[in-house]
């Protein structure tokens, strides 16, 4: 016998909240869809688009050519890549042994340690005691100074606390019995079980490797080995042209010297953002898993 389908009601309020949140994502959409579009389109129109244009006119790559044939933006790129990579590897591996120990019931000084944390957190002794500490182990000019000054952030720790802390106990006394040891429980009971907020603080970590720029610029003077944020703010910000558009073109004031200024911006922009729009969607399913996990009782 055929169960009735349900029918089901949506409420006024619902229908709000449905409309708020439309929105606001086109209030964050349709600025990046123009950005798009203005440098895509031909340097000549660019200039005369409108805020809520988000179609081309006339298409042009120009502004993707004169960057992927950058000698600064393509090797700063790959920077980034390597720096967000392996740094928020780092970041992860420390992160997660760190908690997995801070939980466990038998670790002497656990609140002596859990307090100097806090304090770490809370009293930030700010960038210039870390310049120093970096000069004087030789790594200025070096892109290990930017990975190995944020290894480890103490709010997201105490995040991995509390999901070791949901894995039953139950779960570690079997696996002592089978004579597995610490490290084994770990990456073979814990850390599968905590799958989502790996995945969240990963994307976290990753975010903040990718846009890290203040240290950078702080630690590594040559520009080949900036990241691409660096050159991001020397363009963006404080308006350096040559560097994306080389001085002899701007001294012959040729095809690539004509071209919109802003437009390029917007592409470099679009460049430095896709990247890390790409991780969301991989993220995205282990928030509804944890959502579902929260339902289920022992």
């Amino acid at each position: 016998m055929k169960q009735p389908k349900r029918k089901y009601k949506i409420s006024l309020s619902q229908i709000v909240l449905m409309l708020i949140m439309f929105l606001f994502t086109l209030s964050i959409v349709i600025p990046m869809l123009n950005m798009l579009a203005r440098s895509l389109s031909d340097p000549k129109v660019s200039g005369s688009m409108m805020g809520l244009e988000i179609i081309p006119k006339d298409l042009n790559f120009i502004n993707y050519q004169v960057i992927a044939s950058n000698p600064v933006i393509v090797p700063s790129l790959f920077n980034s890549i390597f720096i967000t990579v392996v740094g928020t590897a780092l970041n992860m591996l420390l992160t997660i042994t760190a908690a997995y120990v801070m939980t466990r019931p038998k670790l002497l000084g656990k609140r002596v340690l859990m307090v100097f944390f806090i304090i770490m957190m809370l009293f930030d002794p700010g960038l210039v005691p870390e310049y120093f500490v970096v000069k004087d182990l030789g790594l200025m000019g070096s892109q290990w100074a930017v990975i190995l000054s944020m290894a480890v952030n103490v709010y997201y720790l105490v995040i991995m606390m509390r999901y070791f802390e949901a894995v039953p106990t139950s779960l570690f006394e079997a696996a002592t019995i089978d004579g597995a040891g610490h490290i084994r429980m770990l990456f073979s009971v814990a850390a599968p079980l905590c799958k989502p907020g790996i995945a969240t603080l990963t994307m976290f970590y990753g975010v903040i490797r990718w846009n890290e720029y203040l240290r950078s610029g702080v630690y590594i003077s040559s520009l080949s080995k900036s990241p691409l944020q660096v050159v991001l703010r020397k363009f963006v910000v404080d308006g350096d042209v040559t560097t994306l558009i080389g001085t002899q073109n701007l001294l012959n004031y040729n095809e690539l010297a004509q071209i919109d200024y802003t437009a390029l911006q917007y592409a470099v922009m679009i460049v430095a953002i896709i990247p890390i729009l790409l991780i969301y969607p991989l993220v995205l399913k282990y928030y509804t898993k944890d959502i579902m996990a929260g339902g289920v009782k022992e």
